[in-house]
């Protein structure tokens, strides 16, 4: 995908340096040093010096420094070294989540002006580890979601990297199929789909629940689709194989492919998001016809 000479949109927001990291450090810590305290504690020299090291570090020293035999330069240096590169390629992932934000922008203004209306542009959050949304807080294990309370997306982009590592889907165009799904989420709340939907929930069984929220997820699979159609029509930004890498993101996140590989089998009453199949139908009716029309999930 050729981005980098394109557009950035104003409505990125970068939470990410307020981390909630630390107090997951002082558990790692304190897990390293499980090993060394069984072995202290089978002796009474061992139990003064393990009671000593508790002590110091509640009082803010880190006992694991004891451990740590390289040299103070190496270990400085080494770490700018890590956090430089870490910057460098987190920098870029925003930049490039900034470019998609921005045509989702152009594809979604321009065709809200076509029906005589006028798009509202939503807000995308980028936050690392945990985040406190409009709909409360949430953490990086939840994936991205878009909250209709404030109507933002909210991506941690520790996700691209399970997406290609543990789903099999790689690539730029994957990423960016998934930030254009939950704009659609927020082209839904515009257009009052996702308050309707809300409302039907409130009267019917779970499982008549579950099937209205599919059709939500496969109908922002189809925006996504619109989305891709209109790069397509400029013609200089798709490249070879990234309808491929949309196309293989959807299947890898369809809840009967997500299934199997947590438990081994499928329970169809349960899915929230659509099958692997339909979602990269959904996807393609989109990418094929390039209008809201064609996107009736209902």
């Amino acid at each position: 995908m050729r981005w980098k000479n394109s557009r950035r949109s104003s409505n990125l927001e970068d939470k990410r340096s307020q981390s909630f990291s630390s107090a997951g450090s002082n558990r790692g810590s304190m897990m390293a040093l499980l090993p060394i305290a069984k072995m202290l504690i089978k002796t009474k020299i061992g139990r003064v010096i393990l009671g000593i090291g508790v002590l110091a570090y509640f009082m803010g020293f880190n006992p694991l420094a004891l451990l740590d035999v390289t040299s103070p330069k190496q270990h400085t240096a080494a770490n700018k070294t890590l956090a430089t590169t870490q910057q460098k390629t987190n920098n870029e992932h925003a930049q490039f989540i900034s470019v998609v934000l921005a045509q989702t922008e152009d594809v979604w203004n321009d065709l809200f002006i076509q029906h005589g209306s006028k798009y509202i542009e939503p807000k995308l959050v980028l936050f690392r580890d945990k985040v406190n949304s409009g709909c409360g807080y949430a953490s990086s294990q939840t994936g991205p979601f878009y909250c209709p309370a404030d109507q933002k997306v909210y991506l941690d982009l520790s996700f691209f990297d399970a997406l290609a590592k543990r789903h099999d889907a790689p690539g730029d165009f994957a990423q960016a199929y998934v930030v254009a799904h939950e704009v659609g989420h927020h082209v839904q709340m515009i257009t009052g789909v996702l308050t309707k939907v809300r409302q039907q929930k409130q009267h019917v069984s779970k499982k008549e629940q579950n099937a209205l929220q599919v059709k939500v997820e496969l109908q922002a699979d189809c925006y996504a689709g619109i989305w891709a159609h209109y790069l397509q029509k400029k013609g200089d930004i798709i490249e070879e194989g990234d309808i491929n890498e949309a196309l293989n993101a959807a299947s890898a996140i369809g809840d009967d492919t997500l299934q199997k590989q947590a438990q081994g089998y499928v329970v169809p009453d349960s899915f929230t998001h659509g099958s692997s199949y339909d979602r990269r139908s959904w996807f393609e009716k989109g990418l094929r016809y390039g209008t809201v029309k064609a996107c009736n999930t209902f």
